[in-house]
């Protein structure tokens, strides 16, 4: 992050050089030839089957942004999507039809007519049922499995219900919007024998597994010590992602009205985009007609005096504590995920190390009070290093900071090490750099010993890397939405219990738990000095929670 074009070319170079090695063995034989025939790279890189010959019967709870980005990630030879439940008529759009506000939007979530061939959504209908309520899904006998992809308050009551209807579930993360409710889910998953996964999908990211083995294997980068990841975003009034335009306003009016006047003029080659985005504006419009209220949204007073509605609560959910959980759910729970991994690693046992203080400040410095979370956040937190046990100083520190306003640096993670430093950009790219030298020229060679090691030579004459993606040399690597949702097909189609989703319950626990007490730590100004962890709000048997509400799965929400 905040490098050089130069330096970011010689870092590529450097862990390509590491994925050569790490990677050899796997890249050989007959997985190549598999890559050949058009195999995806997931299931043979981490071990799960191709096919699950009969694909799962999945419905999707909730088709907004983040729903159908998982709709266009899905395999149909893993899962077949047969029902979805949405109450906006503009999600229910979008997950047939595709979202064109623009190219990339398009990319990520391609919708179920493109993903399956049909030709028009009344063809889709026939195959994909559609709910209002997410109850009324749940009832259906035919489906086998759910994904959740509603607002961050419904995850545990969704899941529980789906779970106690005879469903698998995959939910988005955070996996619940407070320790107990997560610690419900969890106990439910293990009554019921249901599998339940949670969607952090660093798991199955190929380039953060050869992080992983970089880290733990290898031991290129030595004994950690410090780890500083952030997600700055140039989100500022105005243009605000998580405030999206409200159905049949003036803005949403305007622009409708500009792309009609340029479809009656467009060029030939313009006029099946201008269609499509008409099509997509006018369903956005019909959502003014969702009684929010009927579905628990409600109304309230904001800081600044002025009135939500109940469907402002329901389209703007990221901006207050009841509905969401601020950065630190969104964006902060991926990338601490991403810290606790590179710190297991080090120990080499399959270890989930759970961190031990957090210190975090926040403000509202940029936006004005029309919302109840920050728009930054700064948190530090302490982790046992290898050696804790016997010496307390031996932790590792990780800084992390989410910001709106000034974007500079995006997001990713810079793991530093006595040896070496790995840098992850965007979940896209990763750079490896010896020491400190940011500007040397790395190549991995091999110690006395036959283990890797990093060796400098003159910087400058590098090759270009390729990308080590699913798609092979060259192809953009895998977020791993897909292999996540390959693999907890396959999970449930091979019943073992040896055969666990790598972000289970134990694991997403723990992701939340962090998280959540960030903003514990936040939220109240008396604790910011420091919070210390407690290893009974990571134990699912345990009732203690860091809000203390203890566990209660006969709760009236699960209820119905």
């Amino acid at each position: 992050m905040n490098l050089t074009e130069g330096q970011k070319q010689i870092g590529k170079d450097n862990f390509r050089d590491v994925i050569e090695i790490t990677r050899r063995d796997f890249l050989g034989g007959a997985v190549a030839a598999g890559l050949a025939s058009g195999v995806g790279l997931g299931s043979l890189y981490f071990g799960y089957g191709r096919s699950v010959g009969n694909p799962l019967r999945v419905g999707f709870l909730g088709t907004g942004d983040e729903g159908s980005v998982l709709l266009g990630a899905h395999t149909p030879d893993y899962l077949q999507v047969v029902a979805i439940a949405d109450i906006r008529p503009y999600n229910v759009f979008r997950a047939f039809h595709g979202d064109s506000s623009s190219p990339s939007a398009n990319t990520a979530r391609p919708g179920l007519m493109a993903k399956y061939g049909w030709k028009s959504e009344d063809e889709a209908r026939k195959n994909v049922k559609v709910y209002g309520a997410y109850e009324e899904l749940l009832a259906d006998p035919d489906i086998e499995a759910v994904v959740i992809a509603l607002p961050l308050h419904l995850h545990a009551p969704a899941a529980v219900k789906a779970m106690r209807a005879g469903k698998h579930v995959l939910t988005e993360k955070l996996m619940g919007h407070s320790i107990h409710e997560c610690k419900e889910m969890s106990r439910v998953s293990r009554e019921t024998g249901k599998i339940l996964a949670t969607g952090h999908q660093r798991h199955y990211s190929i380039l953060y597994d050869n992080a992983v083995h970089t880290i733990g294997k290898a031991k290129l980068l030595g004994d950690i010590h410090s780890i500083r990841a952030q997600w700055h975003r140039g989100n500022l009034p105005g243009k605000d992602s998580w405030k999206p335009a409200m159905p049949g306003d003036e803005g949403s009016l305007k622009k409708l009205a500009g792309w009609k006047k340029e479809l009656e003029n467009a060029k030939p080659a313009d006029i099946a985009g201008l269609q499509k985005k008409i099509a997509q504006a006018e369903a956005q419009i019909l959502d003014k007609d969702v009684d929010a209220a009927k579905f628990g949204y409600l109304s309230m007073t904001l800081p600044d005096g002025s009135t939500r509605a109940p469907l402002e609560e329901l389209i703007r959910w990221r901006l207050w504590n009841r509905t969401g959980g601020g950065l630190m759910a969104e964006l902060g729970s991926h990338q601490l995920d991403a810290a606790g991994i590179f710190v297991s690693a080090m120990r080499g046992d399959g270890t989930k190390v759970k961190p031990l203080t957090v210190t975090a400040v926040g403000n509202r410095s940029i936006f004005p009070a029309d919302r109840e979370i920050d728009d930054h956040v700064y948190c530090m937190y302490e982790y046992p290093a290898p050696g804790y046990e016997e010496d307390q100083n031996k932790k590792v520190v990780v800084t992390y900071s989410s910001i709106n306003g000034n974007g500079f640096g995006d997001y990713g993670e810079v793991v530093m090490g006595t040896k070496g430093t790995l840098v992850l950009e965007r979940e896209q790219e990763v750079m490896l750099y010896k020491d400190s030298a940011k500007d040397t020229r790395v190549t991995v060679a091999k110690a006395k010993d036959g283990a890797p090691t990093l060796d400098t030579t003159e910087s400058g004459g590098s090759k270009t890397a390729a990308a080590a993606g699913p798609g092979g040399e060259g192809a953009p690597p895998s977020r791993g939405y897909t292999e996540e949702l390959e693999h907890w097909a396959w999970c449930i189609r091979n019943p073992d219990p040896e055969n666990q989703p790598r972000c289970k319950p134990e694991v997403a626990i723990a992701d939340a738990v962090i998280a959540l007490v960030s903003n514990i730590a936040l939220a109240n100004p008396s604790t910011r000095a420091r919070i210390d962890f407690k290893p009974e709000w990571f134990d699912i048997a345990s009732d203690e929670t860091p809000e203390g509400i203890a566990p209660d799965v006969n709760r009236d929400i699960y209820r119905g």
